[in-house]
């Protein structure tokens, strides 16, 4: 199947910028903090492309008055999810070096996505960037039956509405919490970082776009005239969200930060689903990176644990080799998981689905 180029390129972008922020605290180097400081808000980036992505495979049949096949959905995100999780959650389980930090929770809170509620991320940081797959499993779980819901008598006021609720609850919600945190870091990640409500900013934006392609489509075609206008937007809005974040831990950052890179980070979305103009552009390496980045994502920190504990010292004093040894050990241990797991599943995944229904619109076929 066909993928969009510019959608290829912003995951290919959010896998890297991840990679380049955790990179930085298994040793990678000073001279790479600018690069990697704000990496975090790669996972935003994920966010906003899997609440479009998702959203328009919910929201397209039902557009056109079809029923929604739920069984089709959980079983693609299951296939999509699980196999190339539970195998890079078995061997932090079973073999301790590839653990970045000493702490691992209970195998438990992994299999039931709970982790983002539940952590000890003072005691236990091991896996810890499972917790944005617990939002998205959230998500995955909840969005198609509110959809359903939503969508009987659709109105655009109805989306507009729970899209302005929804930014504001979570603006309320992140404020009430900071106010009642202690000086603690770890604490602000468990109370403020990790939580799924205080997480779905992009997603819902990403969903708005999704709603926006399938229940209007003559305006969403004239967005798509504009892709560079929105990519320059959203450029501006993540510049934005960069100066806001610039004390992360603050009120200012934790308040309004995330809704302002998670508006940005969509605005480049809605331009990466352009197919014309610049924003088609393909970049070579970025469809690769694009398909192995949920392995890239479950093995990176992993990677970098077990370059650390052989290489470590070795590596200090000189940033340029560091800088590709951590990387050729995250795309090696992410292109094992990639074709040893992952892609096996996705074709079992395909067979299935083609005996039930269908092919899928051309950019689900990476989601």
């Amino acid at each position: 199947m066909s993928r969009l180029p510019g959608l290829d390129l912003l995951r290919a972008i959010a896998i890297v910028w991840v990679m380049f922020f955790h990179a930085q605290g298994a040793g990678l180097g000073s001279p790479w903090s600018p690069m990697s400081q704000f990496g975090w808000m790669g996972v935003d980036l994920f966010f906003a492309l899997s609440g479009y992505l998702i959203g328009w495979q919910v929201l397209r049949p039902l557009s056109q008055g079809r029923a929604l096949d739920f069984k089709d959905f959980y079983l693609r995100r299951a296939l999509r999810v699980l196999p190339a999780f539970w195998t890079v959650l078995a061997l932090y389980l079973l073999w301790p070096a590839l653990r970045e930090r000493p702490g691992l929770e209970s195998g438990w809170q992994f299999f039931t996505f709970t982790l983002n509620l539940l952590i000890d991320y003072e005691h236990n940081k091991a896996f810890s960037h499972a917790w944005s797959l617990c939002v998205e499993e959230h998500f995955y779980l909840l969005f198609p039956w509110l959809a359903v819901a939503l969508t009987r008598r659709p109105a655009l006021w109805k989306g507009a509405a729970a899209t302005v609720a929804l930014v504001l609850a979570g603006i309320a919600l992140r404020a009430w919490v900071w106010n009642d945190l202690d000086d603690n870091a770890n604490h602000w990640v468990e109370r403020i970082y990790y939580p799924t409500w205080m997480r779905l900013d992009g997603l819902l934006f990403g969903v708005a776009l999704a709603a926006l392609r399938a229940y209007r489509p003559r305006a969403w075609q004239a967005l798509m005239q504009r892709s560079g206008w929105l990519a320059l937007a959203g450029v501006l809005a993540v510049a934005a969200a960069i100066a806001l974040s610039q004390q992360r831990l603050g009120l200012v950052a934790s308040v309004f930060g995330f809704p302002v890179v998670s508006l940005g980070m969509a605005l480049l979305v809605a331009a990466g689903a352009s197919e014309q103009r610049w924003t088609g552009l393909r970049v070579p390496g970025a469809a690769w990176l694009a398909a192995a980045s949920f392995s890239l994502y479950l093995v990176h920190k992993g990677a970098f644990a077990l370059m650390a504990g052989a290489y470590g010292e070795a590596l200090e004093a000189r940033p340029l080799l560091a800088l590709f040894a951590y990387a050729g050990a995250a795309l090696a241990a992410g292109a094992i998981v990639h074709y040893a797991v992952e892609r096996p599943f996705l074709r079992w995944r395909e067979r299935l689905i083609r005996r039930r229904a269908p092919a899928p619109a051309a950019e689900a076929a990476a989601v």
